[in-house]
């Protein structure tokens, strides 16, 4: 119920009068059935501009640190992303992929829009990253199209670090839904989900016109901060 009071009363008029997005291919969503709206990660601003514009609810799988959040702000947005329909998936683990498969086919078997991120992650530098292969699982095993979506100049208007978003246009495009039913039966094969997923990671690239980067996006991030790291305890004087 809350989620409806979010998106048509409280956030999303909001949202749509200050960012004023400019929404391209919203008829490629599905008007009923599973399916699943698999997209770029620019921004944190992401979760909520996508699901305001779409005429029917999606669901998330989000990662888990939103809600375990100390204090009285992490029970806040814990309560906040659960009114709005997410669900938390711990990334952390062997078991972490296979929970959030888990996760993601409830959401199909109800007949319902499940929302993905394939690279994991957000971006940290504007760059799309190689596709986790749960979304090709999902997809196979769900027998839902995939909808790809690509958010344009969210990163722009909320970068890593930023907490409050830049007041500015953004686009929203979603290209057409597509099949993967040739699959059936081979969600277990690894060649058959990592090319599904390459599938998929090129839509969104086209739709997007993002630098693809072939690798994945948690570990580039894991280097950087490593350098960085390194570089802290080899000039210590020059971070002061």
């Amino acid at each position: 119920m809350f989620y409806y009071v979010l998106k048509y009363v409280l956030l999303g008029p909001l949202l749509r009068l200050l960012f004023r997005p400019r929404i391209e291919g919203l008829e490629h969503i599905p008007a009923d059935g599973p399916a699943i709206v698999a997209g770029n990660h620019l921004s944190f601003s992401d979760h909520f501009l996508m699901p305001a514009i779409l005429k029917r609810r999606i669901t998330f799988l989000a990662k888990a640190e939103y809600f375990t959040g100390p204090g009285v702000k992490g029970r806040l947005t814990a309560f906040f992303f659960r009114s709005a329909g997410q669900i938390p998936v711990d990334r952390s683990g062997k078991e972490a992929g296979q929970a959030a498969i888990r996760e993601g086919l409830g959401v199909l078997a109800g007949d319902e829009l499940l929302g993905i991120y394939p690279e994991g992650t957000r971006s940290h530098d504007g760059r799309l990253y190689k596709g986790k292969v749960g979304v090709a699982v999902m997809a196979i095993r769900g027998k839902a199209p995939v909808v790809p979506c690509a958010m344009v100049g969210t990163f722009e208007i909320q970068p890593p670090g930023q907490k409050v978003p830049r007041i500015k246009r953004v686009t929203i495009r979603f290209g057409e839904p597509m099949d993967f039913s040739r699959y059936e039966g081979l969600e277990d094969q690894k060649a058959a989900i990592r090319a599904v997923t390459d599938e998929i990671m090129y839509a969104i690239l086209e739709l997007s016109g993002q630098e693809y980067v072939d690798r994945y996006a948690a570990d580039v991030k894991a280097e950087a901060a490593e350098a960085e790291a390194r570089g802290a305890r080899k000039f210590p004087r020059l971070r002061r």
